[in-house]
C-alpha cells in the first residue's frame, strides 16, 4: 500500500479522520508520552483550572492530523517534515474530533507539499489550526 505521489496530488485535495476522545485515550496517551498533567487526568484538580474540568492533551488531538497524513493524504510512505499548531479551544472526553488536511501548496521539484491542517469538534468549532510540510512517497521504480 502506497500513498499518492506528488504527481497524483492537486491543490484543494483533502481528507479527513474522525474519532471520539475517550477517557482511556487520555490515560493511554499520558502513559505513552509521560505527560500526566493533572489538567488531563485529575477531575478535582482540573475543576479548579481555567477550563473548569479535564481536557485532552493538545498533542493527542493533533495526532489525529498525523493519521490523515500518514494513512490518507498523501498516505502511506509520506515523510512528515514539519507541523505548526495553534490550539484554539479545549477538547473534552466525549468530544468527536474531525481532523482535516488539505493541499495548499505543491513544490514538485522538491517533492514537498504544504497542507492546511485543522481539527473541529462535533459542533463545528475549530479546536486546532495549523499547517504541515510533508514529502509524499516517490513512485516505485519499474
Amino acid at each position: 500500500m502506497m500513498g499518492r505521489t506528488i504527481d497524483q496530488l492537486k491543490l484543494g485535495d483533502y481528507e479527513e479522520f474522525s474519532k471520539t476522545v475517550s477517557e482511556s485515550d487520555i490515560y493511554l496517551f499520558g502513559g505513552v508520552s509521560g505527560d500526566m498533567n493533572p489538567a488531563h487526568i485529575d477531575e478535582q484538580f482540573a475543576s479548579n483550572t481555567f477550563f473548569k474540568g479535564r481536557i485532552a492533551h493538545g498533542i493527542l488531538v493533533g495526532s489525529f492530523i498525523s493519521t490523515v497524513i500518514g494513512m490518507k493524504l498523501p498516505g502511506p510512505g509520506t515523510i512528515y517534515l514539519e507541523q505548526q499548531y495553534k490550539f484554539l479551544a479545549p477538547v473534552r472526553i466525549g468530544d468527536t474530533i474531525t481532523a482535516k488536511a488539505e493541499v495548499i501548496e505543491i513544490k514538485s521539484e522538491k517533492n514537498k507539499i504544504t497542507l492546511q491542517t485543522r481539527c473541529f469538534n462535533q459542533n463545528g468549532v475549530m479546536v486546532i489550526d495549523g499547517t504541515a510540510l510533508v514529502s509524499p512517497p516517490k513512485p516505485k521504480k519499474q
